[in-house]
């Protein structure tokens, strides 16, 4: 699911100096005992069952394998808070678990420092400054030791949830409910060479192309400016699709696939937005992940496969909040039946603008799931 294709992905059997250092990354979070038989650089079972878990809780993909994400998220993790000095560089932003804190922390105290995502990007500068202004403090936005000791000194000053992220979800309501001038940036997945899963003649590609399209008109119609990430024969990367949606400065980030697996019992609809799975997520991308799925299953009848936090790059790297939708499983015949009918991608579609909609409208004027439609045709 998750994209992890800049690099050979290290599994089961592979060995070389870099699975010596995913080893030592492991056994420095504790997840790996010291090596007993000295084959330091073999990847064997314990160091897949050992990723298995890192990644579980760090909200990657699960599949026992070290690819970009997860060898990126290794690195991360090995940084504690008061490690090494902590500022803003745009050309290469620095990334961690110590970054990860210091948001945390400011959010706790009432300064936006947005999401708390690892990356020391303007938003969390802005909010070091300003804590570091009012507590007297050089104000440098650079995270030395004089302010880790004013941050440390100090207890939460913010209680009861994440205010940063429901001021953000608020801002959406009290933004208006049209939807004329937001800027929407839908991404059907694959595309160009990658062709996603293949049914006979009909890729993955192709539907969630036409299935954009559809969204795309929709939303228009609606006074949405909408951008599409690719066409037919383009594939971008997931650098490219993000770069793409942060440039156009959207409001909504929609990433779009049709899911496959070996089991022929998997099928049903699955949302995903950011979010670490213990507290730290996008508010609003958790909400518009939870409307669109259960509309998608509303209008449809397909399996509601529930909502989940994610830390994918896709997820991550958009600075709006940001969903990727599983629309079915083209390996289920039912769910296959289903997303081959264009009248149906027409109703995904159209439940997927009824989410977006919903997610401008105060708690008092939003219908029912299942129920809204736009007053003029579309």
């Amino acid at each position: 699911m998750g994209s992890e294709s800049s690099m050979e992905p290290l599994g089961p059997g592979s060995r070389g100096p870099a699975v010596a250092d995913v080893r030592a990354a492991l056994r420095s979070l504790g997840l790996l005992g010291p090596d007993a038989d000295g084959a330091e650089d073999h990847y064997d079972q314990p160091t897949e069952l050992a990723v298995r878990h890192f990644q579980q809780v760090r909200g990657l993909s699960v599949d026992g394998r070290v690819g970009t994400e997860t060898y990126r998220a290794l690195s991360e993790a090995r940084w504690s808070l008061g490690d090494r000095l902590l500022h803003h560089d745009p050309e290469r932003p620095i990334r961690g678990d110590d970054v990860t804190n210091l948001q945390e922390r400011l959010l706790e105290l009432g300064y936006d420092a947005g999401r708390a995502d690892g990356i020391f990007g303007r938003e969390t500068e802005v909010g070091l400054l300003a804590f570091q202004r009012d507590y007297g403090l050089t104000a440098d936005g650079t995270c030395g030791p004089g302010t880790l000791r004013a941050l440390r000194q100090l207890g939460r000053k913010v209680t009861g949830g994440r205010p940063q992220l429901l001021r953000q979800s608020a801002s959406f309501v009290d933004s208006g409910p049209h939807l004329i001038g937001r800027r929407i940036v839908v991404d059907p997945g694959h595309g160009g060479p990658d062709p996603g899963f293949t049914v006979g003649e009909t890729t993955e590609a192709d539907l969630v192309l036409d299935l954009a399209s559809r969204i795309e008109g929709r939303l228009a119609a609606a006074g949405a400016t909408v951008y599409l990430t690719r066409g037919r024969d383009q594939n971008p990367t997931l650098e490219e699709r993000t770069t793409f949606a942060n440039d156009a400065r959207a409001d909504l980030f929609i990433s779009l696939h049709m899911d496959a697996q070996s089991s022929q019992h998997a099928r049903g609809v699955a949302s995903y937005y950011y979010g670490t799975g213990s507290g730290t997520s996008s508010t609003v991308g958790e909400r518009f992940a939870d409307l669109a799925r259960r509309e998608m299953v509303a209008r449809t009848g397909m399996l509601d496969l529930g909502g989940h936090p994610k830390t994918w790059d896709l997820l991550r790297m958009t600075r709006m909040p940001s969903v990727r939708l599983d629309c079915g499983y083209l390996s289920h015949p039912v769910d296959r039946q289903l997303l081959l009918d264009a009248k149906l991608r027409g109703t995904v579609a159209s439940a997927v603008l009824a989410a977006v909609q919903r997610l401008f409208l105060p708690a008092d004027a939003d219908p029912p799931t299942g129920t809204f439609v736009l007053p003029q045709k579309v």
